[in-house]
């Protein structure tokens, strides 16, 4: 098989596998059970697939990413409400520039508002990051900040029980790609995306890129 094209079936293959493990949290009836499973899942996605975000160096030394034990304190139930219409284009290596259009924001209570993107091209697709005050310190969450929600790559927790609501579950949050290989380009918290206080659960983040 020629190289692009098995690129690209590891990367459904990849993705795939998200959005089952996705849809098995969205069915649990425990939640530390299902946050389990998505630990579990990430790890040895990380250490045995062909499309690993990680470098090829880091791979014999990958013990598994750092993730914190699950907390129900930081599970919300959130409303969509308006926001002012605003467009960020993320340039990417392979897809050229990519755009994102505010849909909304969510308020969350103790953490403070996050901006809801639309992806604005073919897939479409929700997508909420977040930045918290640990991100690049010492034992603390990458830099560029997490993603909580990215449903065009299968990372969906579904809606609340609301209308208009989303499930927002920082026991979730996860390092984009490009924290462990800069070659990846990646849409990164912007400012409307950044909150003051820490987020003390999820995945954090130990590497140096």
């Amino acid at each position: 098989m020629n190289q692009p094209a098995q690129y690209a079936l590891d990367i459904a293959s990849w993705r795939r596998t998200i959005h089952d493990t996705y849809r098995s949290v969205r069915e649990a009836a425990d939640l530390e059970a299902a946050h389990d499973l998505w630990r579990r899942t990430r790890d040895d996605l990380f250490a045995t697939h062909p499309s690993t975000p990680l470098l090829p160096e880091d791979r014999p030394v990958f013990t598994g990413l750092p993730t914190k034990p699950y907390d129900r304190n930081w599970r919300f139930e959130v409303e969509v409400t308006p926001a002012p219409a605003h467009r960020m284009v993320v340039p990417t290596g392979t897809d050229g520039d990519v755009p994102f259009d505010r849909v909304g924001l969510v308020d969350v209570p103790g953490v403070g508002s996050l901006d809801v993107w639309r992806l604005g091209s073919y897939g479409g697709g929700i997508f909420v990051p977040v930045k918290d005050a640990l991100a690049g310190k010492p034992g603390g969450t990458y830099g560029g900040g997490r993603y909580l929600i990215d449903t065009v790559k299968g990372a969906d927790l579904g809606p609340g029980a609301a209308p208009g609501s989303l499930v927002l579950d920082f026991n979730f949050a996860y390092n984009p790609s490009c924290a462990y290989d800069p070659a990846w380009a990646c849409p990164l918290a912007q400012p409307g995306n950044t909150v003051a206080v820490e987020i003390p659960v999820g995945e954090r983040y130990s590497g140096t890129h």
